[in-house]
């Protein structure tokens, strides 16, 4: 590991595994294993792999990233990177060529004035009524036989109509 300008970097022939907790920018090479807790800047090289749980300030994905991320700022997918897991941030951005596969959140969204939560969960939908077609004049008189007291008759079948049929209505003129 070799800091420069305040950041530390993980070199291509450096693995680290177990928990990583830092105050300072960090640029992965190498491989980093089980969880990573920063307050600044991870930022994983083309050469770079992490499996991990992230949880950093921003994010800038070059090389692969397995687990999930989240970022109080934002999380960039650049054209070399690829991620399998959820990313969790405000900002999230993914460029032309970049692999992700998992969920986003981003937040609150402002809709309308309203700042309403967002969740994974999808909302429960109300059920429909279920909608009774109208009665025919002939199921009409059947009702009111029932109410009347008499015995009720089946109601007729409805005629069979194909799909697409159109009715039309022909004269014929005699001379």
């Amino acid at each position: 590991m070799a800091t420069i300008d305040g950041s530390t970097i993980i070199g291509e022939s450096i693995l680290i595994s177990g928990s990583l907790n830092g105050d300072e920018d960090l640029t992965v090479r190498g491989r980093v294993e089980g969880t990573l807790t920063l307050t600044k800047t991870l930022v994983v090289e083309p050469t770079g792999i992490v499996k991990a749980e992230v949880q950093v300030k921003n994010c800038v994905i070059a090389g692969a990233v397995v687990g999930n991320v989240t970022a109080t700022e934002s999380v960039e997918i650049t054209k070399e990177g690829r991620m399998v897991g959820d990313i969790n941030s405000p900002r999230v951005i993914i460029v032309d060529g970049a692999s992700f596969r998992g969920r986003i959140d981003m937040g609150e969204v402002d809709v309308e004035g309203e700042r309403p939560t967002r969740s994974l969960a999808r909302p429960a939908v109300p059920a429909r009524p279920a909608l009774r077609p109208a009665a025919r004049p002939a199921e009409k008189k059947a009702e009111e036989k029932t109410a009347s007291g008499a015995a009720p008759k089946p109601p007729a079948p409805p005629a069979p109509v194909a799909m697409g049929a159109v009715k039309r209505k022909v004269i014929v003129k005699r001379k």
